[in-house]
């Protein structure tokens, strides 16, 4: 069991406080309905499925949108799916995409089996050796602020491991619509006309 005791819909709310222009992808579960707790805005794509393609999802929005921040939030278990992401990130060095990991050491969607995390593999130091030059792990809350500082600063790519408690925390669900989240997203960024090209 984790010893971890930050609640991640309080992490995620201070982390996106005033987030302006800032771009937001989840990883499916619980990650998804903590942002739905939170927003439900055009900035915002939730991922239904596609377990381990977060990150590169929040890639492609990067490196097509680089004069504005991405954040991808996900967790351990979407992030240990798709590892290979780290490498590929690291190597194209987006300077405005941030992955957060929300890290409870458990497979929420399948019933919490322990991930790899619980027995000790360091996700921040896998980023590291993949290249990453800016990474960090934070245990309290008290480093919360200066990793929303990282964030809203850009200067990635960076990789953030956020040691949060085992919650149940209640479910709010995004929009489910794959297309309407991508027009929404479009529109927002390209204009109204951008959803028919």
């Amino acid at each position: 069991m984790s010893a971890a005791t930050l609640e991640r819909r309080t992490v995620m709310a201070q982390l996106l406080e005033d987030r302006g222009r800032m771009l937001v992808v989840t990883g499916l579960g619980a990650t998804a309905w903590d942002l739905a707790s939170l927003s439900d805005s055009p900035q915002d794509f939730p991922l239904w499925g596609a377990m381990g393609g977060a990150a590169m999802f929040g890639l492609g929005l990067a490196l097509a949108q680089p004069d504005r921040p991405v954040v991808v939030f996900t967790g351990d278990g979407e992030l240990l799916m798709g590892l290979g992401a780290l490498s590929t990130i690291a190597t194209t060095r987006p300077s405005n995409l941030s992955i957060v990991v929300l890290d409870n050491e458990r497979y929420g969607e399948t019933g919490a089996q322990p991930t790899h995390t619980a027995a000790g593999v360091d996700l921040a130091g896998v980023a590291r050796a993949c290249g990453f030059e800016r990474t960090t792990t934070v245990r309290e809350m008290d480093g919360v602020p200066a990793l929303r500082a990282e964030l809203h600063a850009g200067g990635g790519p960076l990789l953030a491991v956020v040691k949060v408690a085992l919650t149940a925390d209640p479910m709010t669900l995004p929009p489910r619509d794959g297309t309407y989240l991508k027009n929404r997203m479009r529109a927002a960024l390209l204009g109204p006309s951008a959803i028919y090209e």
